[in-house]
């Protein structure tokens, strides 16, 4: 016999209404790959950067999750490079997929390192590892093509830009994206146009090692999440965190810092980040973002060199320091935003 199934009801009988559809997305910082880094991975084995980076895994845990990958990429077995002119090994690719991340953003002032066949050579290794991306681009078909992924059925646009490329001449605009506000909203239209229910901008902006947001990206974010085609915009590149800002019902992430990096001379600040972490709900208005969080992580050079999410690691002096300093930077334009 079949029993005919119910629907669920309150303690008062009545018929409790459904959850509205919703998502998780998690973003996090450069991913910033000096020497330093590779021997670790090379001390782990095979050059595995999994272990370095294992501890972002529950703080990417999310329907869809977004890394910036702030290098290019060199081909399997080919020579890799450090400062000032990249090139990293294929290996973070493959661990960047294992911990967790659906797709990574390319568009850097390093996208150009090593020429435009770089490019080609970075997103062939992102497709055998199984990650998505966008920034950068093979073909003109290709950057004509928006990006979209899935999140729990619901497609999300992703659509990624750079302030510039380290004074390299781009010889074909469509290699990859660089920053304006009408070539962000026109991006996130395309996005919309091949089915985007929401869409989140990736972009490389702002002054080096600074806390403070410049008036430039106050400006253009505001310009951006005032139209309706972009919905929430993360940002990278100046390798400090960054404040968050509520503009309306919309939120900034003006910079997520270092998820991973070594610098020759470590600043203190350049070893702190953020994984930021949003909650959309469809709502009769369509798409908003119900919750916001952000995961503060730290990279502890050890030995062993490694990622820690410091909400899930033992106190320490220097732990305490990132974690104050961070939370400071992170709620200085008045955010209401905490942990998870």
């Amino acid at each position: 016999m079949i029993t005919p199934s119910r629907a669920p009801t309150t303690t008062a009988g009545t018929t409790a209404a459904p959850e509205p559809p919703s998502f998780t997305l998690a973003a996090g910082g450069d991913i910033l790959v000096h020497p330093a880094l590779t021997e670790q991975a090379d001390q782990d084995g095979a050059r595995d950067f999994t272990p370095l980076l294992e501890g972002l895994r529950q703080a990417i845990d999310a329907d869809v999750s977004i890394c910036h990958l702030e290098t290019p990429l060199s081909a399997p077995g080919a020579p890799t490079f450090g400062y000032p002119a990249f090139s990293a090994p294929p290996e973070v690719a493959t661990a960047l997929r294992n911990i967790g991340y659906d797709s990574c953003s390319t568009a850097s002032n390093h996208t150009l390192d090593r020429g435009p066949s770089a490019i080609a050579t970075t997103l062939d290794v992102l497709d055998a590892a199984g990650l998505e991306h966008t920034g950068s681009f093979r073909s003109p078909e290709e950057s004509a093509t928006p990006l979209l992924l899935d999140a729990k059925g619901v497609k999300v646009g992703h659509v990624a830009f750079t302030y510039g490329f380290n004074g390299i001449p781009l010889d074909q605009p469509w290699r990859a994206n660089q920053l304006s506000v009408e070539g962000v909203l026109t991006a996130a239209r395309a996005a919309r146009a091949a089915g985007a229910e929401v869409v989140v901008a990736s972009l490389h902006w702002g002054d080096e090692y600074r806390h403070e947001a410049t008036p430039q990206q106050r400006d253009m974010a505001r310009a951006i999440l005032g139209d309706p085609a972009v919905d929430l915009i993360i940002g990278t590149h100046v390798h400090a965190v960054q404040p968050i800002e509520r503009i309306g019902d919309k939120w900034v992430v003006y910079g997520m810092g270092n998820e991973a990096a070594r610098h020759s001379e470590p600043r203190g600040i350049t070893e702190e980040g953020i994984v930021t972490r949003f909650r959309f709900v469809k709502t009769d208005a369509g798409w908003t973002v119900r919750d916001a969080s952000y995961v503060p992580t730290l990279v502890e050079f050890g030995p062993p060199i490694r990622v820690v999410d410091l909400t899930r690691v033992p106190t320490s002096p220097r732990r305490t320091e990132a974690l104050t300093r961070t939370d400071g930077v992170v709620r200085s334009l008045g955010a209401d935003i905490t942990h998870p």
